[in-house]
């Protein structure tokens, strides 16, 4: 055991009087006072963001840095010399002086890590999608309450002023009248990831069975082991996990002010057509919520409008974004900004803003003053906003083969779910395929109940063995009671 040094002794021994007086930890002491030391686990691109966002913060110090990548770690070394590198993020939590973990790994990581954590007092920021399945991410809200952890979700937006102001145009001043549906979009192209006859030979820089975590060791078929493990539903969560529940979560604060937590009806399609790569997550995804009040709808893809075109198709000249339809007009809301528009196409209102600068600044603030209310993406909301985008991929995931009577069990009169199926089949017409193609799929109409997050009634049996995956042995994402 180290000795302590009498300035330590010293320290610890008035942290625990303070404890002893007023109930508060000495972890929560040091965080209120003293520089905030953070971990950053996952150095990639988005990892990258998160050093660049926290070292911005006053008082915040970037002190380990977690990889599994030994090549990733040198790489940021060179930026930060006096942190301290790590392949095993275990190893980092036992260090008593980090105050809060920073979590940007691929998507099978994000629960796991932010509940071990959580497990040695760390305060966690994890990015979106929170989960890689609807059941883990309940344990890592139940995790927040049991250790009473300050937990941030990365739906940086909520951190930007503008959502407020739209939520102030269509509910405080109902300047457009009533809501009658929303359509949110996700449409950027992307690439193929490339199908190799052979499987991919894993980095020798690379700690792979500390990559893998809780996935399942399969072999890799494509070119690239970073980052394109998002199209591969053992690591990823697709397009709907990766942009979809930025756009979602922007739906769920500004059209539904939160009070809607999860859809009670799904029905979701789509497909991967036209790469023949070996993702397995749509390009080409739709899906209808039942939200129990304003109709909500998704459309998402990753292919050009058009083969040879730059751009991706849009709904009502709406790429990213959301499109919410009123009675009096529309609302056109999107990434650090939005338009109103009355009936005759007038633009009655512009927003313009950033997309959340200052959300590892709002963590911090509600970690110094250990109040979670202080949050403005509080990692309940961050759980019900991905949830949307897991009931998603479980639609696609329990699909069958694309049905046009299915496709209108909404009785036909849908007419907004009408007009998406029909912009989707012009979409993939143009890419050669037609929407009862074998590529396609689509879920029978799903029953889920937000209070069990559990499908009921008829196809439940179908779509529920998706809400929580198999881990891998000494990677278990535990229950947390």
């Amino acid at each position: 055991m180290a000795i302590l040094q009498r300035r330590d002794f010293l320290k610890a021994s008035l942290a625990t009087g303070v404890f002893a007086a007023t109930g508060v930890s000495p972890k929560a002491v040091r965080a209120a006072n003293e520089e905030i030391q953070v971990a950053v686990v996952g150095l990639g691109g988005r990892g990258g963001a998160h050093v660049k966002m926290f070292d911005g913060v006053d008082g915040v110090n970037i002190a380990a840095l977690v990889d599994p990548d030994v090549k990733r770690q040198k790489s940021f070394l060179a930026k930060f010399p006096k942190a301290t590198a790590y392949a095993d993020l275990r190893k980092a939590l036992e260090d008593p002086s980090i105050d809060a973990v920073s979590i940007a790994t691929c998507n099978h990581w994000h629960c796991l890590a932010a509940i071990w954590a959580m497990e040695a007092g760390k305060d966690v920021y994890v990015e979106k999608p929170l989960s890689h399945s609807q059941w883990e991410g309940r344990q890592v809200v139940e995790a927040a309450k049991k250790y009473k952890r300050i937990v941030q979700h990365g739906t940086q937006q909520r951190s930007s002023p503008i959502q407020d102001e739209a939520k102030h145009l269509l509910h405080k001043e109902k300047a457009l009248g009533d809501i009658e549906f929303v359509q949110v979009c996700r449409f950027g192209p992307r690439g193929s990831i490339g199908k190799r006859s052979t499987p991919l030979t894993i980095p020798e820089e690379v700690d792979y069975n500390l990559w893998l975590g809780p996935a399942q060791d399969q072999e890799i078929f494509r070119d690239k082991l970073h980052y394109d493990w998002h199209w591969d539903f053992n690591t990823g969560s697709g397009e709907m996990g990766n942009w979809g529940v930025h756009v979602l979560d922007d739906v769920r604060n500004v059209v539904f002010q939160d009070e809607v937590t999860l859809p009670t009806r799904i029905l979701a399609g789509g497909g991967r057509i036209a790469w023949n790569d070996a993702g397995n997550t749509p390009n080409v995804h739709f899906a209808y919520f039942d939200t129990g009040k304003i109709p909500t709808y998704i459309g998402l893809s990753n292919l050009p409008a058009e083969p040879g075109k730059k751009g991706g198709p849009n709904y009502n000249g709406v790429g990213t974004g959301y499109y919410v339809k009123c009675e009096g007009g529309v609302y056109k809301g999107r990434r650090g900004g939005g338009d109103a528009y009355d009936n005759d196409g007038k633009k009655i209102r512009s927003f313009r803003g950033d997309s959340g600068s200052n959300h590892a600044q709002n963590f911090i603030d509600a970690l110094r003053k250990r109040d979670e209310t202080l949050l403005t993406s509080p990692i309940e909301e961050g759980h019900y906003s991905t949830g949307w985008c897991n009931l998603a991929n479980v639609g696609f995931r329990a699909g069958q083969a694309y049905s046009p009577e299915v496709a209108r069990e909404l009785n036909g009169t849908d007419e907004a779910w009408l007009t998406l199926l029909d912009l989707m089949k012009t979409h993939v017409k143009a890419h050669g395929y037609e929407m009862t193609d074998e590529e396609i799929r689509l879920s029978p109409l799903l029953t889920h109940d937000p209070a069990t997050e559990r499908f009921t009634g008829a196809n439940a049996e179908a779509a529920n063995p998706f809400l929580k995956r198999e881990y891998r042995k000494g990677f278990e994402v535990p229950a947390i009671g």
